[in-house]
Parts: C-alpha cells; structure tokens; sequence
C-alpha cells in the first residue's frame, strides 16, 4: 500500500497539472520520436529508436509515479489549522536573538518546499524544532554552523 502524503491546494493543483501536461503532451511527443526513428530502417540497429524507447520508458515512470501520488494525496483544511501554534502550513516570523533579524517561513509539506519562495519543509530540523511552539516561545536550532536560539514572533494561517 502506498504512502499518504498531505498537500496543500496549490501544491496539490501542481501534481495535477504536472500529471496533466506529462500525459496530454509530453506522452504524445514520445510517440512521434519513436515512430519517427522507426521509420529509419533497422531498429537492430537504430540507437535513436533506443533512445526514444528508453525516454518513453523514463516518462510512463514519472506519470505512473504522478498518478500514485494523486490517488494517495490529502487536501489539508487550512480553516481547521490551529494559529495558536506553530504545525504544518504555518506561517512563522521568527527573530534570531543574538543578530536580531527577522525572517518569515512557511512550514509546507517536503514536496512543496522551496527555500527561495520561504517554505520549508516540515521534515527539515530547522523547521520541526518550531514544531508545536507557540509566538514569545525561544527555540533553539541546531544547524551546520552551529547552535543558534530565535524568538517566535508570529504565528499565522
């Protein structure tokens, strides 16, 4: 049985389109590059058919892997999610003590996060050391440089 994973709508809506575009486009174009290199003779010895067939190969993967996904995702409810502490799909301002800066995170399930956007996954030790804490709590993280202690500000979602 496959593992349930938990998404937010947009990321959510990304597998499907994803899912959608792999099947609807690229699929199709994979069957034009292997009848193509087909109609070159000899597929003994046909090393672009190979490569088309092995492409196709990697491709029904990505879309058999896309489509368990799907069937195994969970919508979050963002309306049920307790802001009085921090959990998964909080928004977090967060100061360091010793420097003062503030940063804001997201706190997103591992396939949606991107640190260039501010979400970090849930399963990332930076992020799971806020886990359950509420906004006046310190917390200390351990990160490659070292120990490091932050204030939670703000809570949100």
């Amino acid at each position: 049985m496959s593992e349930i994973k938990y998404y937010s709508e947009e990321g959510l809506q990304k597998l499907k389109d994803e899912l959608r575009h792999l099947i609807a486009v690229e699929r199709p174009a994979a069957s034009a590059a292997i009848a193509e290199a087909r109609d070159k003779g000899d597929l003994s010895e046909n090393a672009e058919y190979d490569a088309a067939k092995e492409a196709q190969g990697h491709l029904e993967a990505r879309i058999s892997k896309l489509q368990e996904l799907v069937a195994n995702a969970r919508l979050l409810d963002e309306s049920k999610i307790d802001t009085s502490k921090v959990l998964l799909l909080s928004i977090i301002t967060i100061r360091n003590t010793k420097t003062k800066a503030v940063q804001t995170y997201t706190i997103v399930p591992e396939s949606e996060a991107n640190l260039k956007q501010g979400k970090i996954s849930i399963t990332s030790p930076f992020a799971s050391a806020f886990l359950g804490h509420k906004v006046g709590d310190t917390v200390e993280v351990i990160v490659p440089a070292g120990k490091m202690t932050f204030e939670l500000v703000k809570v949100e979602r």
